[in-house]
């Protein structure tokens, strides 16, 4: 039985260089494989952390700041929604994207709410 997974990717400084039309190349590739096996939902990569917000409600006050965390502003640079077998088949598919030679994929189950369970 298939399951869905969050991708995202990370921005990680210890990644190798790789030239645009590569670093494209690559990206297509991988695309086109996730297409053809239906396991693929695009997602998008996002703006830098100087647009970003945070927000949290505390003792009934809601907190907005600039940017997420510092340790998570320099890192996060996109995601995808995955379909596969297993999460050792998504971990496979996605070292076929460049940000697996840029930096580092983290991949996470989707999980129902206890209330959407039955």
């Amino acid at each position: 039985m298939s399951s869905r997974y969050l991708v995202i990717h990370m921005s990680d400084p210890t990644g190798t260089e790789l030239p645009q039309d590569e670093d494209q190349a690559i990206l297509e590739r991988w695309a086109a494989e996730g297409n053809t096996a239906g396991r693929l939902e695009m997602g998008a990569p996002v703006a830098g952390a100087e647009q970003a917000k945070s927000v949290a409600v505390r003792d009934g006050r809601t907190l907005i700041v600039d940017g997420p965390f510092p340790e998570f502003k320099e890192w996060f640079a996109g995601y995808d929604l995955i379909t596969a077998d297993s999460i050792d088949e998504a971990a496979e598919f996605m070292a076929k994207h460049p940000v697996a030679i840029l930096g580092r994929i983290y991949i996470l189950p989707l999980v129902k709410l206890p209330w959407e369970r039955g």
